[in-house]
């Protein structure tokens, strides 16, 4: 087995695997990574929202606390204690209206007097209630008679002297604050007012500024409506007050004012945007989209570098059928060189005309060697970008034909007979020397992928200020959908392939590069040799060049024709 093959059956793909395992594995990891990131973010704002849950719970309870001492201490004993102090509870003694209770109080205390409706005195024994100022209506005066001795038995608290009920009846929501005369241990006689709930409006904020609901190290002194809001409820729903601006309920909690002193619900609301004050760190924010973006990134290059690989591979392994090629080639000739020149060297010739016969073939292989080397010297010259042309206008007809007899004993050697069809007078600015390089390349892919003993034809012809030259051959043809694939460096067909016919793979790239070199184009279609035996489709390879010298071909030094290798 040769080095070429040798080469080309070196494992090298378990090192691609590995290295494309552990890109895969990077992704995973970048991966597992971002999803630890996510999920210590959502446990920092799980934490962070519990925290102003608990703050929202702390203001609730808070305003309930002083709500229930405001209501106690201001706005319901005040009036309780100047009603007792009239004998109210005395059976006997007449009920003041309201208004009389004012006479004394601080403002505050005087106010809820004014929306008071009526003062009233239960006897618990016997039901009977009095009533003094506005009357109430039958269905009140039943709600108190019903309601009044259930509350004073389960709620009222003697030591405290004082309960509230906060309700509605008959539609209407009422504030019934109370005392109770005690006669031998127990509740005999219920005194007190029905005040309208709006009278207690004031009571909600007042004492905020000495009593906040949250530290004001925490708040920073932002003022009670721009940090929170608050809806007060009774216990059956109605809703008695609510702070003028009302924030979502993002982080709310919910209390209850003492049952002592109307049991109304409180709900507290947290502003949303001054999460940040309240939260060492403020609220943490989502990087879902940002490690969304770099994970995509991530997974991009990968996959970028994955196909890098892959194509760094096939690169590989044409080069190495490149090489493999190109060892063929040049041991073939080598081999023919060799064994006619040491044939002639021995005397071992029997005829004039067999030594005349070793001579040629000798003379054609050296032809083939010379042609293999020109493409191996452009195709280095092309890979470090330092091809260089120097056209002169020439007339194309004899280069042409130069061409022709110069590859003649190759194709003579194949039985391949050649014949032209060359329009005269066509002149064109060309590298002569670039230009037989095309021509060659062409005429040795016609013969090496043709049958034996077949017509190539070559073309010259011109129109439309630009010369076209063409090359017929009688072989199997190129399917169309290779036909742009097959100017590719190292790419052969997939029928070649697997072929004895050696190839380099550089033939066709070298006249495409050349032609694009002088301003032209190149390309292959079906082929029109007018003698194609029975199951031969032929190709022919045409190529296009400017009559005038193109601006790139203009551009070019006219001294050098090229940079040695």
């Amino acid at each position: 087995m040769n080095l070429a093959n040798q080469m080309r059956h070196v494992p090298r793909r378990p090192r691609g695997v590995l290295i494309a395992v552990m890109l895969l594995a990077s992704l995973l990891v970048a991966s597992l990574l971002a999803l630890q990131a996510h999920r210590t973010f959502l446990h920092h704002r799980a934490t962070a929202e519990r925290v102003l849950r608990d703050y929202a719970r702390l203001a609730a309870s808070r305003f309930a606390l002083r709500t229930g001492a405001n209501l106690y201490y201001m706005a319901a004993w005040p009036p309780m204690e100047a009603l007792l102090h009239t004998q109210a509870s005395a059976p006997a003694a007449p009920l003041p209206r309201p208004e009389r209770l004012a006479s004394g109080l601080k403002p505050y205390a005087a106010a809820v007097l004014k929306l008071a409706r009526y003062t009233f005195r239960l006897d618990l024994a016997t039901g009977h209630l009095e009533t003094s100022g506005g009357a109430p209506s039958t269905a009140e005066r039943a709600w108190l008679r019903d309601t009044l001795p259930a509350h004073a038995r389960f709620v009222y608290q003697p030591e405290e002297h004082l309960a509230m009920i906060v309700a509605r009846a008959a539609g209407v929501p009422h504030a019934v604050m109370y005392t109770g005369k005690d006669q031998a241990g127990a509740l005999r006689t219920l005194v007190g007012l029905d005040v309208d709930p709006k009278a207690f409006e004031p009571f909600y904020t007042m004492g905020a500024e000495k009593q906040p609901l949250l530290p004001r190290p925490l708040t920073g002194g932002v003022v009670f409506d721009s940090l929170m809001s608050v809806v007060v409820t009774s216990a059956d729903g109605a809703k008695l007050y609510h702070s003028p601006v009302q924030y979502a309920a993002t982080f709310s909690a919910r209390d209850t004012v003492e049952a002592m002193m109307g049991g109304m619900q409180v709900a507290v609301a947290l502003r949303p945007e001054l999460a940040s004050k309240l939260v060492i760190g403020g609220l943490p924010q989502s990087r879902l989209p940002l490690l969304l973006g770099a994970l995509g990134l991530t997974a991009g290059l990968i996959v970028t570098a994955l196909v890098q690989l892959r194509r760094e591979y096939e690169l590989a392994r044409l080069r190495t059928d490149f090489v493999s090629g190109v060892s063929h080639e040049l041991r073939t000739p080598l081999a023919q060189i060799r064994m006619f020149s040491e044939t002639l060297l021995l005397g071992r010739v029997r005829s004039e005309e067999e030594g005349r016969r070793s001579l040629e073939i000798i003379d054609q292989e050296s032809r083939r060697l010379t042609h293999l080397v020109e493409n191996l010297l452009h195709f280095s010259r092309s890979e470090r970008q330092v091809t260089r042309l120097s056209p002169a206008r020439a007339p194309l007809a004899p280069l042409v034909q130069e061409a022709l007899e110069g590859f003649a004993p190759l194709a003579g050697a194949r039985g391949v007979r050649l014949r032209s069809e060359l329009a005269e007078g066509v002149v064109a600015p060309v590298d002569a020397e670039a230009f037989r390089q095309m021509l060659l390349n062409l005429l040795d892919n016609a013969v090496k992928y043709g049958p034996p003993g077949q017509v190539v034809t070559v073309g010259l012809a011109a129109g439309d200020q630009r010369a076209r030259i063409w090359v017929d051959d009688q072989g199997p043809g190129i399917p169309p959908a290779d036909r742009e694939r097959v100017w590719d460096r190292f790419w052969r067909l997939e029928r070649d392939r697997g072929s004895a016919v050696a190839g380099t793979g550089i033939g066709l790239a070298v006249v495409r590069e050349l032609v694009a070199l002088h301003g032209g184009r190149a390309w292959a279609e079906d082929g029109q040799n007018a003698t194609l035996p029975a199951g031969a489709r032929g190709v022919r390879f045409v190529i296009e060049l400017p009559l005038e010298p193109s601006p790139r071909v203009a551009g070019q030094p006219d001294s050098l024709s090229s940079v040695p290798a």
